[in-house]
């Protein structure tokens, strides 16, 4: 399991003070190092980072503590065997407690047994089975063909849940919101994951050899640093972002896109020429064609040093295709499109956006998303460097199947892909609320003049709140600022089209402070719902990063 991606390291994470008596060692122990004021940096930063921890195992569902507490007993069990001596006689051995444990007949084996079956039917797993196996049972339906029973079930799409406070995705928050949601995201894939019975193994590079190439074959991070260096704040390949281009205008109506093979001369050419002129614009985009054009995309993406979806992760993909019930198929991809660093995802989101157009333009192309799919999958999931777990026996026809599956997936939801769910907001919440609680205790004068302010405005009726009604949504303030901003003299800012109408930056909410760093509201949250979640919270309605005028 690849506890050290995000931030969270098996270490810090699985520690004993998972236990109720080992967190209360862990905050006395985080009182005396704050208090004391000679402590060393050392102390200082360890007693941050129990802190945190601290505060991190206290918004975990029950579900989510048995799995960090598998993942504890798993290493504490590794410690112990490789910390253990090597006995040195035969009687060491059968007076060990290990060997005692499960000798046969021993009265310790028989209340193990007992404790471990008594555990088990307490456990959640076991009351959720005893639970869908009374209430979930499938109907098996013959009143109706069979044929169209099938054509009902492929037709039905799942679409992303329309709750008070609206959708978040994955770029309406802060990074250090960002953060902790990653950290959530992977205890919750593992919880999942232990109860789908899948297999969430990291696998080893391969090392390979590097490239000297400026564009192909250079990992993200690099490529990224670079491409800022012409475009700032840009979050994909700025080649990428030429390719796509280019097929979206000339490209993405062609017949067999994407499946009909280019020149291998003319891609060779056209490679060295983008890799000594791309950034000085030096490609005439007119003379290529753009089947080596989309050769050249699937080349990019397949010679990156480092899968697209991460070593970490790539098998984790795979094995989604196990999973019986489309749902928890959504859900696992959710948490594990969460799980990507920054430019992976952002580079994927990208990569996905596109191939929806070509299969939105199915019927000039001949494309469909299965055909899309396919040929896309093994630049994705068939890495030189990471063996995949679907090129692990069985014929090769059925990892491509299994691979395009999960590219298909990925494809047609990749709007609900994106955005984070309302549990893990709600965690990171409660992350937030309990980190900035501590720091009341650290010092009695803040605590005083905490409790100063709070006698001086709990009197004083909030005027956001006497403001904000039922069905007051965020589109409802943003539509009244805008008239405001048309009745205003100085309209200067405002661009006038050609029909008449007047074009205005795209603004939106943002919730700032409280119990959250920085969140994009989404415009169909009710304002209400909005402040009663985060009462500390301000409203901020600002510029959108990268936002394109909107007619008014």
């Amino acid at each position: 399991m690849p506890w050290g991606t995000s931030g969270l390291s098996a270490r810090h994470l699985l520690s004993g003070r998972a236990t109720g008596r080992a967190k209360s060692r862990g905050a006395a122990r985080t009182r005396s190092r704050t208090s004391a004021p000679g402590g060393t940096p050392d102390s200082r930063k360890g007693a941050a980072e129990d802190v945190e921890n601290a505060v991190l195992l206290s918004t975990l569902t029950r579900t989510q503590a048995e799995a960090v507490q598998r993942r504890l007993d798993s290493y504490t069990l590794s410690l112990r065997k490789r910390n253990k001596p090597a006995p040195r006689d035969v009687r060491d051995i059968f007076n060990s407690p290990i060997a005692q444990t499960f000798m046969p007949g021993s009265q310790h084996s028989d209340d193990l047994a007992q404790g471990n079956m008594a555990s088990v039917a307490k456990s959640p797993l076991s009351e959720q089975h005893q639970q869908q196996s009374g209430l979930k049972e499938e109907v098996f339906i013959t009143d109706v063909a069979y044929c169209e029973q099938a054509a009902a079930f492929l037709k039905q799409r799942v679409i992303c849940p329309q709750c008070r406070l609206g959708v978040t995705r994955v770029q309406d928050l802060s990074p250090g919101d960002l953060k902790k949601v990653r950290q959530l995201a992977l205890i919750d894939m593992t919880a999942l994951s232990d109860l789908l019975e899948l297999e969430v193994k990291r696998q080893k590079m391969t090392k390979r050899k590097v490239t000297e190439s400026a564009l192909f074959g250079v990992p993200l991070a690099t490529l990224l640093e670079n491409d800022q260096k012409v475009k700032p704040n840009t979050s994909t390949p700025l080649l990428l972002q030429a390719l796509m281009s280019f097929l979206e205008k000339k490209g993405v109506e062609s017949e067999g896109i994407l499946r009909v093979p280019g020149s291998q001369s003319r891609i060779k050419l056209l490679q060295q020429t983008l890799e000594t002129t791309f950034y000085s614009g030096g490609v005439d985009w007119d003379e290529v064609s753009p089947n080596d054009a989309a050769a050249l995309l699937k080349k990019f993406i397949r010679e990156l040093p480092a899968p697209l979806l991460t070593a970490e992760h790539l098998n984790t993909f795979s094995a989604v295709r196990d999973i019986t019930e489309l749902k928890q198929k959504l859900h696992m991809l959710n948490l594990l499109i969460l799980l990507l660093p920054e430019p992976n995802r952002n580079t994927l989101k990208a990569l996905l956006e596109f191939l929806n157009k070509v299969v939105s333009r199915e019927r000039r192309n001949r494309m469909n998303l299965w055909a899309v799919a396919t040929i896309m999958a093994p630049n994705l999931f068939l890495h030189k460097a990471v063996p995949s777990r679907l090129t692990d026996g069985g014929a090769e026809k059925g990892h491509a199947e299994k691979a395009a599956d999960i590219m298909r997936l990925l494809i047609r939801y990749q709007d609900l892909l994106w955005t984070i769910p309302n549990f893990l907001m709600g965690q990171v919440r409660k992350m937030n609320e309990n980190s900035n609680r501590r720091y009341q205790f650290y010092d009695r004068r803040i605590k005083n003049l905490l409790r100063k302010i709070h006698a001086d405005t709990r009197d004083k009726p909030h005027k956001d709140a006497s403001e904000v009604t039922v069905t007051s949504r965020a589109s409802d303030l943003l539509a009244q600022f805008h008239r405001q901003f048309l009745r205003s003299p100085d309209k200067s800012k405002g661009k006038l089209r050609r029909n008449g109408s007047t074009t205005y930056p795209d603004c939106a909410i943002y919730e700032v402070g409280g119990n959250i760093g920085e969140h994009c509201v989404d415009p169909n949250t009710h304002l209400l719902d909005l402040y009663n979640s985060n009462p500390g919270g301000e409203w901020v309605i600002k510029l959108r990063p990268g936002g394109t005028g909107r007619g008014l």
